[in-house]
């Protein structure tokens, strides 16, 4: 199988180090992550500067994987980072990340499908057309193991919503 180059999607403040874990499963190429001195100065440009880093990002990438914590469904970034990637007609998934256990928290609790805040052009909310996976209590294991065939899955399910519009 083909490396896949992401962009991922999460609540920086809550998620950076589970986010990191599933970055350093290492089956996608190009994924480093901001670093908090790098994101506090994108954020310090205001609106602008982060919509023109979230899009300079997202550019070259075939899918968007929201990694869903506690809170991810409530950060407005994460929705304009959806509905962005939902207009451009890239792939699109989710996956619950609460089971991983952060270094300094442990384990978080369950949040909501991010993809029920987001409607697509029929008025139907984006969760109908877009998965977003659990991966159980194992979820470095259970992602590990899924993780490139999601991707490959939610790039395909794209593609075929593309030509059914």
């Amino acid at each position: 199988m083909t490396k896949r180059q992401v962009f991922f999607s999460f609540h920086f403040d809550n998620d950076a180090m589970r986010a990191q874990q599933v970055r350093n499963i290492g089956a996608l190429e190009g994924n480093t992550m901001v670093s908090v001195n790098d994101w506090e100065n994108i954020k310090k440009g205001g609106e602008s500067e982060i919509k023109r880093w979230i899009n300079t990002n997202m550019q070259n990438r075939s899918c968007v994987v929201v990694l869903v914590g506690s809170n991810t469904a409530k950060r407005p970034w994460v929705i304009y980072e959806i509905e962005k990637a939902w207009k451009d007609g890239k792939g699109l998934l989710g996956i619950y990340i609460h089971n991983l256990t952060c270094p300094r928290n442990g384990r978080s609790t369950q949040g909501s499908n991010p993809f029920d805040a987001v409607t697509v052009e029929d008025g139907s909310p984006l969760s109908k057309k877009v998965k977003c996976y659990n991966p159980g209590l194992d979820a470095y294991k259970g992602i590990h193991q899924n993780l490139e065939s999601w991707i490959d899955e939610a790039i395909k399910n794209r593609a075929q919503n593309l030509r059914s519009f």
